[in-house]
């Protein structure tokens, strides 16, 4: 699919270890809405997606990393690719509230076609999340 088609909304399920925690994070802290939910699961828009949080303590938390542009990143990671502004917005909310970020926000591959604007933590969970900016958008796929 191009970037010219009208993307449809993808939908991931992940592990939580609690479903009210994890309601305060989504909706609370990233301002996700809340869909359907469960004694089991809760449906959240993320940014337009569907994410599912499931209750499966047994399952969460991340394990494997990869090197990336000298930092250890989240093998096991979902997010979202923001304008700069909203990057930027999203960053200084996460420490304002004194996230402790696995990755700070950086900006990642200077120079470079893919140069982009980084940053990781975890959910409440031990989940990793990637919100990552670029520029120039047409550089998302860019080799």
């Amino acid at each position: 699919m191009s970037a010219q088609t009208a993307m449809p909304p993808f939908h991931l399920a992940f592990p939580v270890r609690d479903l009210e925690e994890a309601r305060r994070f989504y909706a609370g802290v990233l301002g996700c809405g809340e869909g359907r939910s469960s004694s089991e699961w809760i449906d959240f828009d993320f940014y337009g997606h569907q994410i599912v949080a499931h209750l499966s303590p047994e399952e969460c938390g991340h394990k494997q990393t990869s090197a990336v542009d000298s930092h250890n990143v989240p093998v096991r990671h979902f997010g979202a690719v923001l304008s700069i502004p909203e990057w930027e917005v999203m960053a200084d909310k996460l420490r304002a509230i004194g996230t402790k970020f696995i990755i700070e926000p950086y900006i990642r591959f200077k120079g470079e076609v893919g140069e982009q604007a980084t940053m990781f933590f975890l959910d409440p969970s031990g989940n990793a999340i990637e919100f990552k900016a670029f520029k120039n958008m047409e550089s998302l796929f860019a080799k």
